[in-house]
């Protein structure tokens, strides 16, 4: 069993407002999980970066490889416009 913990930073020019991050954020939040994982806002107070923590659990590390595939697609073709990265470790 393969325990991921990944940390999403995202940098969103767009956003003026804390409302306008978390209306993003949000979106990000409810597109991420139908993969089954545990996504959660950890963004600090300046609006225009965003953090999610994301945790899921996989039988193996290929599952969770193509878990970390899915969701860097869904950030590519549906949050395109942001510039983020994501680092992961594996237990």
């Amino acid at each position: 069993m393969t325990i991921s913990y990944a940390t999403i930073t995202i940098e969103i020019p767009q956003a003026h407002s804390l409302k306008g991050r978390r209306r993003i954020v949000n979106s990000i939040k409810d597109r991420l999980k139908k993969f089954n994982i545990s996504v959660l806002d950890i963004s600090g107070e300046y609006a225009k970066e965003a953090e999610i923590a994301l945790v899921w659990l996989s039988h193996d590390k290929k599952h969770s490889a193509q878990i970390r595939q899915s969701i860097e697609r869904v950030l590519d073709n549906g949050f395109g416009e942001f510039i983020w990265h994501m680092e992961i470790e594996e237990i």
